[in-house]
Formats: C-alpha cells, structure tokens, sequence
C-alpha cells in the first residue's frame, strides 16, 4: 500500500519553541507544494474505498465489497463485480491490495484530465486517478503482480463509488482481466503448483495436473533446484481469455500453451507473475505425451526466465525448453523433429535459425532445428556444459555470442555450425 511521504529539500536544524516544531531552511528555499504533499479530500477518500474494497475481498465479506459501488451505475457493473469476487473465492490469494498512484511510492498520483473523465448523470464529480491492482497467489509468487486498473469514480453528495471499470476505455485505458474476470475458478492443488480451470475445463486441468509434478521434478534436474519449483497452470475457457492472459499475439490456435510474465528484475534475476497458459482447443486435443512434452518445455522457461534478457537468441531458448521436454522421452529424433529429418536429407541447414524463423509458416522447422542444435549441444558439453552455455548466451546481448561460444565451447558460430551439420547427417541417416 503506497503512502505519501512529505519530502523536504534541505533540512539544516529543527528547534522547538513554546512546544512548535520549527523547520530552519536556508534563504531563498522554495517551500514544498502543498498540492503535492498534502493528499486531497477526494484522494484519501479514494484511498479508503479502495483499503475497503481490498479488505473485503482478503476477509471473504460480499457485502463490504459491493458497498462501495456507485447505486447508479450500469446494472451489469455491478453484476460483474459479485462475480468477480464470488469466482475468486477458491483461488489461493497471498496477497490483494488496491494501490493508489504511480509505480512506486514516490511517484504523485495522476489522472485523466478532469475535461476528458465521463461524468455519469446525477453525479457531483468524477475521478479517473491511477489504480494498480497488487495480487500475489500463495506457493507461486515471489513477490507481487501490478496491473493497471482503469477505475472511474464518482462522487455523490460528500460520499465516493467506484463507478466503472470501462468508461476509460474511450481516453485508450483498459482494466486488466484476470482468470476470475471469466468465471468461477476452479482449482487443484499438487506438490508442484496448481491448475486453474473454469466449468469445462475440469478434464484438461487434470491432465495437466497428473503431469505436473513430474514436469517440475524433470525441468530440476537438469536447470537444478535454484528455482520456485511452484507453477501456476491456467486453463481459459475461451478465446477472449487467452487473448487477455497472454495477449493477441499468442491467443490463436495454432499455439498449445505459451509461459508468459509481468517482469523480469535484472538485479535480482528474478521473474515476476509467471503463468503457464494453455490453449484449451490446441492442449486440450494432445496425446498424453505431447502433453508431458508441451508443460516441461513451458515450465523450463519458468525455471529461466530470471537468467534470460530480451534479445537471447531464440535457438538457445527454445531449443533448450524443447530439450528438457523431449528428454528422456524415448521419442526417436525422426518423430521429434520430421521437418528437418526431410530438411537433412537434401542438405543440412547451413546457419542457425533466426529469430524471425520461430514465428509465423516456418516456426515448426525452427522449433526442430533449435531442439537439435542444443541436444548436440548437449551430447558434446554435457548437460551441465548446456546448462552453463545457456546462463552466460541468455544474459549476453547479440554482439558477445561468439565470445561467449568460444568462453564455453571453443568454438565461434561457424565451427559450432559446422559441427551441428556433422550431428545432424549421424543423427538422420
């Protein structure tokens, strides 16, 4: 929960006379505003409702959470805000908090211009002020998830609802949707993390579940245990979800599951918000063992992500997901890898992949190429050799992956090439 903090630019001493503390500040100082240091009535206003609101929803008190919704808003916002926390009440909530202003405890809390902010009839005043929601679901998170929250509020008589959570959407501010914006949340527990479904998607969500643990323990053995080994599964129920879980570039059918995340924090290798997201339609039709591969391969990047900047070359990320989930499989690399088993029996690849590769027609190709090239990786260095190429070439930008070839391999990219091709002739005869 955010505070405002009265920040004086210079104090030098701090007499008391009669009992009033003075503050002695050189000449020619200028004095604090008092508009940014002194929160509004509206704002504490706000702030309160909000504490409510979030209270209520962590102590399960319906009535306390609805109390303050504006009696004249859209029936159906109303509506959507008793499901929204009747579909919470079996999520395993952590941490739930409204925060009131920017990103941090520093920043002064903005809003839309009060010209711009719908003011709905009958209403003394609106307010469209900035309002992240700060959630963390318990085994899974590190620390807490922010996500913007597009908030109008509105004030009648001396008293302040929340009126909406679309009014913004005009001014280009949309509300984040979580899981339990799209239903009742349906959760199973195992030693490895949890599944989240919705009506429907309770058969999916136990396959998953019957995988997971086995998952975590196989993506452990070869990245080691320095990781939540705690996964978060979700199973939307629609499109519409998925779109808003993962965003539309990964919402399509043609992709089964994809490991999405809030943030990475550089200093302490740390990601934020991890969810594996599978894609009921394409997940829901796998074989047992395509399923087993597709939750290790998404749950290594779990595992990774803190150890992996924008901009790590897609062959060395992907490849290595696809290792960990193929391994010990028992699939032969022709049924693994069919594309580029045709591929080599032309000619082999002459380059890696590029990133461009791994997205759009010739993504499937990509994949199968990125998978061999890390198990011949893997088969010359080791796994722990693989394990220490992937920590040094995922933190390295593009200008050092010779240099860090070389360090771990001895090889620069066109001897590591030439290498795979050779790998690649013994391993597709």
């Amino acid at each position: 929960m955010s505070r405002y903090r009265v920040l004086l630019a210079v104090l030098v001493a701090v007499t008391f006379l009669s009992g009033v503390a003075v503050a002695v500040v050189p000449p020619g100082t200028p004095a604090p505003s008092a508009s940014a240091a002194v929160p509004s009535a509206r704002e504490e206003a706000v702030r309160s409702l909000l504490d409510r609101r979030a209270a209520a929803l962590r102590e399960r008190d319906e009535a306390a959470f609805t109390a303050d919704l504006d009696p004249d808003a859209d029936p159906a916002f109303r509506q959507r805000q008793r499901d929204l926390f009747r579909n919470l009440a079996a999520v395993p909530l952590a941490e739930w908090d409204y925060l009131l202003g920017g990103p941090d405890e520093a920043t002064p809390v903005g809003s839309a211009p009060d010209e711009a902010i719908p003011t709905p009839p009958a209403a003394d005043e609106s307010w469209a002020p900035d309002v992240r929601l700060s959630y963390r679901l318990r085994g899974v998170d590190v620390a807490p998830s922010t996500r913007g929250m597009a908030y109008l509020f509105t004030r009648r008589g001396d008293r302040w609802y929340l009126n909406s959570d679309t009014a913004l959407e005009p001014l280009g501010r949309r509300t984040w949707r979580g899981p339990w914006d799209f239903g009742p949340c349906h959760v199973i527990t195992g030693t490895g993390g949890f599944v989240l479904s919705h009506p429907g998607g309770e058969a999916l969500a136990a396959r998953v579940l019957a995988e997971l643990d086995g998952a975590v323990r196989a993506v452990s053995e070869v990245w080691g245990d320095a990781w939540s080994r705690q996964v978060a599964v979700l199973v939307p129920a629609s499109v519409e979800e998925m779109r808003a879980l993962v965003g539309p570039g990964f919402a399509t059918g043609s992709i089964a599951g994809v490991a999405v995340a809030d943030r990475v924090d550089p200093d302490t290798r740390t990601a934020l918000g991890q969810r594996v997201v599978l894609n009921p339609d394409s997940a829901g039709v796998l074989s047992p063992l395509a399923l087993r591969v597709l939750l290790r391969h998404e749950i290594t990047h779990v595992a990774t992500r803190g150890e992996t900047v924008d901009g790590a070359p897609m062959w060395l990320l992907e490849g290595f997901a696809d290792y960990v989930g193929y391994r010990r499989g028992d699939v032969p690399p022709r049924k693994a890898a069919p594309l580029l088993a045709a591929q080599v029996r032309e000619s082999p690849p002459e380059a890696l992949p590029p990133d461009e590769d791994f997205r759009g027609a010739g993504m499937e190709l990509a994949y199968q190429q990125a998978w061999s090239l890390n198990l011949y990786l893997a088969s010359s260095l080791g796994e722990p050799g693989l394990v220490a190429l992937y920590k040094r070439l995922a933190r390295a930008p593009a200008s050092r992956v010779d240099d860090v070839l070389r360090a771990e391999t001895g090889l620069d990219t066109a001897a590591l090439v030439s290498g795979w091709r050779g790998f690649l002739r013994a391993t597709f005869p």
